[in-house]
């Protein structure tokens, strides 16, 4: 018995010091492991390092709104890709990119998740949101502009563009990747001085240089392939490579065995890394990475300042980030189909006019990104 009055005790001092700390929410969407959580892991790292008085979560509004169905829409979200890629990417573009400039209400996500937005804001009374995520971005700002949401409110976005279901009218504060969404930010009519240019932000880590034991004198090219299948992976690297291949297979284990099979001491398949600082010291032994050009990867890639080749962007927010990196010359696109992906590689090291003009175009990159660093414009908003 009194074993239980303790236990009640503990547990009553602990949430009087939960509630007695403010609460920051952190709002992607899906479970998926995507750019989404990614971003709002490193902001909330950051977040907490700056202000340990704040209580930090991560809700998907998915899952708390309609629980197992997330699961459902997670399949169905990935196979729709994978069979009807072209169908998807229309759509995409018609419902998220074309007229980006017409903000229109999303009346159709504000049925089906107001209610529940409200409960979750009533239940944790958030301090800040941060929202990692276009359709809890759009809630909070219809919430916001009928004074019906008192959290400050930031967005972050996670790709290189702004799509039409972001909301803008609002929110807050606008953390950005880059000087192009600034500007178009600021057409939308958004105060400068709520705009920051951030990039997307990343894990802390990766603005480290590691300790790297050797470094392999031989051209060295990291490719993260793990979604892009023994298939793309073949059409990238030829049979008798010249260049040393670090392949990343993520958590595809056909992929892993059928590399290691090959017994090719210039292709070397690494299985899924959680570890960051082991990330980063692979990041720091390459020259070069070939991705998708998803925002997180081309982001720690922009970093490292290691040059970026681009393949196989999926339909949809992929295709246009290429698009949009494609602009600020910070990438270079290559067509798979097309073969001598390697030779493109070692043309573009042999070539010093090729460097040069990169080397520059992220320099600007990084000369439009704030002085400040991330944890003081933390300090500046949550202040």
């Amino acid at each position: 018995m009194l074993k239980f009055f303790v236990a009640l005790v503990i547990e009553g001092i602990e949430n009087m010091e939960i509630r007695q700390k403010e609460n920051a929410l952190f709002l992607p969407f899906l479970k998926l492991p995507t750019g989404h959580h990614h971003v709002a892991d490193a902001v909330m790292k950051e977040l907490q390092n700056t202000f340990q008085t704040l209580n930090c979560e991560k809700v998907d509004i998915l899952s708390y709104s309609y629980g197992p169905i997330e699961r459902l829409v997670s399949t169905a979200y990935i196979s729709w890709i994978k069979i009807m890629p072209k169908a998807y990417d229309k759509l995409y573009q018609y419902l998220a990119v074309n007229n980006q400039t017409n903000r229109s209400r999303q009346l159709v996500y504000e049925v089906l998740f107001t209610s529940f937005f409200k409960r979750l804001m009533e239940k944790n009374q958030p301090r800040i949101l941060f929202c990692t995520h276009s359709l809890p971005s759009n809630l909070a700002s219809v919430l916001k502009q009928k004074n019906q949401l008192q959290a400050t409110t930031v967005n972050v976005y996670t790709d290189f563009f702004v799509n039409r279901v972001w909301g803008i009218s609002g929110i807050d504060y606008h953390l950005v990747p880059s000087i192009r969404m600034k500007n178009f930010l600021l057409e939308l009519g958004v105060d400068e001085s709520t705009i920051y240019v951030t990039g997307i932000p990343i894990h802390p880590i990766f603005k480290k240089t590691s300790q790297c034991l050797s470094r392999n004198k031989r051209l060295t090219v990291l490719i993260t392939g793990g979604s892009l299948g023994m298939g793309a992976i073949e059409k990238l690297i030829p049979t008798k490579p010249t260049i040393h291949y670090i392949v990343l297979c993520g958590k595809n284990e056909k992929l892993y065995q059928r590399l290691q099979q090959k017994n090719d001491p210039l292709i070397t398949p690494i299985n899924y890394i959680e570890n960051k600082e082991k990330m980063n010291g692979i990041y720091d032994q390459v020259d070069a990475v070939v991705t998708k050009p998803g925002g997180v990867t081309v982001s720690e890639c922009l970093m490292k300042r290691k040059p970026i080749f681009t393949c196989s962007a999926l339909p949809g927010q992929e295709k246009v980030n290429e698009l949009e990196l494609k602009e600020l010359g910070v990438i270079y696109p290559i067509d798979i189909g097309l073969g001598n992906v390697e030779s493109h590689i070692k043309d573009f090291f042999q070539n010093k006019e090729a460097k040069t003009l990169y080397e520059e175009a992220v320099n600007v990159f990084h000369r439009h990104l704030d002085k400040k660093s991330l944890p003081e414009i933390l300090q500046e908003i949550c202040l």
